[in-house]
């Protein structure tokens, strides 16, 4: 048998978090209150998710030799994410993004991919040996989708799981949803995969799973602080949200998928794997009431 190990095939950005009263409409310059730089992108967040859940980790990504990188990589090291197949490129900036927070904590954000569009077929190849029937595999949508291909395609092969957090949406080819064993959206996501509308609470995100489950061997919809919804099969699942007091909204659906895939890599069910996420999410958005 094979140690539990989540993979992250994915982005590395370096955020630059911007608060203020409101976030500005079109042509409107807002005064702001203060600013941070965060390591992130959504692969990054993932794995650092994971690794603070107990559960060995791996992150495949790629980042330049500038300031940004170095930082990225000094963050997972700081985690324990095992970062020894994050490539450094020449040609290009890493990854970054600007995110713009209102005072109620929501927050809107600009990407910029760099470095994270030059992953291919040989960031998979490199990574051979990482990949395993004890493995779960994380792709998300900010990196291109023939290398996301080529390394579920791997994680099949080798008789692993694939956790696709379709996120920011865009449309999927049927090569990769062939090779997604479970899906991660929340209720806008959902809604732009499916083509309908979907009511962001949990008889909503229950409705857009079951559309989805089509396509998908298991669906989860998360629905902010109304909870979440999964159809796995001939299961459905509902969880309420935590009641927390809201801090930031910013990078709960990565908490959530990092510790959901730690969790079924450790073996749990389905149901405590998203009822663990679940509070992971709820830790990282806000304070327990």
């Amino acid at each position: 048998m094979t140690a539990p190990r989540v993979i992250v095939f994915g982005s590395l950005h370096y955020d630059i978090m911007v608060y203020g009263p409101d976030r500005p409409r079109k042509g409107e310059t807002v005064t702001g209150e203060s600013w941070q730089p965060k390591c992130g992108g959504k692969g990054g967040n993932q794995a650092v998710s994971s690794a603070l859940a107990g559960v060995e980790t791996v992150m495949i990504g790629a980042v330049a030799d500038d300031a940004f990188g170095q930082a990225l990589i000094a963050n997972l090291a700081a985690a324990q994410v095992d970062h020894r197949l994050v490539r450094i490129c020449d040609g290009v900036g890493s990854g970054m993004s600007v995110a713009i927070f209102d005072a109620g904590g929501d927050y809107g954000a600009v990407i910029v991919s760099g470095s994270n569009l030059t992953l291919c077929q040989a960031d998979v190849d490199a990574a051979s040996g990482c990949f395993d029937e004890g493995s779960v595999l994380i792709l998300q949508n900010e990196v291109p989708e023939d290398a996301n291909v080529a390394a579920a395609r791997a994680m099949q092969a080798a008789g692993g799981r694939v956790i696709l957090n379709a996120a920011p949406a865009r449309a999927l080819s049927d090569d990769l949803q062939g090779l997604v064993d479970i899906l991660v959206v929340n209720a806008i996501e959902a809604e732009q995969m499916s083509g309908l509308p979907v009511i962001a609470s949990r008889a909503g995100a229950l409705e857009a799973a079951r559309r989805l489950a089509d396509h998908f061997p298991t669906v989860v919809v998360t629905a902010g602080g109304d909870g979440l919804a999964c159809v796995s099969g001939s299961d459905d699942y509902v969880i309420a949200a935590i009641d927390v007091e809201l801090v930031s909204t910013h990078g709960a659906g990565d908490a959530f998928t990092g510790v959901l895939a730690a969790e079924i890599a450790l073996g749990s069910t389905l149901l405590d794997a998203l009822n663990g996420a679940n509070r992971a999410a709820a830790r990282l958005v806000g304070m327990q009431r």
